[in-house]
């Protein structure tokens, strides 16, 4: 797991749950999203911009994260010939994104142009993460096959990770293992599984092989969601003792 970005503990030690958490602000409202992220900049280092609030605010959303202080993941899940992506990734660098997602199913020539664009574009570190299969849909062997297999391809291609489902990890811990593991799908005790087939609690995803916890409805429909971040935190420093206070 990277810890560069890590906000410092009072003893001086990285943040590491911080370090290892995504919000998901999937939400269309870029001052909602604001407000929700202001409040959050000390629980999450990453925020994701998913295609509901890129449509809705577009690049200014971007900015907006950036400027509170988080490494921003946009989520637009490119898929196109290789030209429009790598023009599209080179933008997205531009704007200061830390994390970009294109489908693995657009091949290999499709995820290297979105890795090179990305990197053109970027003046800072920025990687291209392959979205090997949504977490809606149901699990199957053939799943996790597909999984490793477009782990490959993405690791061939010069991408800097995956974006995948918790149940798959296990199964794929040994593919690639230098590709950054970015996981959505994240539910605390007693949540909704909403849309959501393959999900997983934090500290299992995290047992399971996991890198970025990408975290919203638990969090950002809570009634509380400070609060709920804060139970988030709890469970993940209750099974490791490096993280405990």
């Amino acid at each position: 797991m990277n810890h560069e970005n890590a906000d410092s503990r009072p003893d001086g030690r990285p943040d590491r749950v911080r370090d290892c958490l995504a919000l998901a602000l999937d939400v269309d409202d870029l001052v909602a999203a604001t407000r929700l992220a202001r409040s959050l900049v000390g629980h999450f280092r990453v925020a994701k911009v998913g295609l509901e609030l890129y449509t809705a605010a577009g690049p200014e959303a971007v900015g907006a994260l950036a400027d509170l202080g988080y490494d921003v993941f946009c989520d637009l899940k490119l898929h196109d010939i290789p030209t429009t992506v790598a023009r599209a990734a080179r933008v997205a660098g531009e704007l200061g994104v830390s994390y970009l997602t294109a489908h693995a199913a657009g091949g290999a020539e499709m995820l290297r142009a979105g890795a090179e664009g990305l990197a053109a574009g970027a003046s800072g570190p920025a990687g291209l993460l392959a979205v090997t299969v949504l977490t809606s849909e149901a699990q199957a062997a053939a799943t996790r096959d597909r999984v490793a297999q477009r782990m490959e391809l993405a690791a061939e291609a010069g991408a800097a990770g995956v974006v995948c489902a918790a149940p798959d990890l296990t199964a794929t811990r040994h593919v690639r293992p230098e590709l950054l593991r970015a996981v959505p799908g994240i539910r605390l005790p007693d949540d909704s599984l909403d849309d959501q087939r393959r999900v997983a609690s934090p500290v299992q995803a995290l047992a399971a092989g996991a890198d970025l916890l990408v975290v919203g409805r638990p969090v950002t429909r809570a009634e509380d969601p400070v609060e709920a971040a804060e139970r988030l935190h709890d469970s993940l420093r209750q099974q490791d003792p490096e993280t405990a206070t």
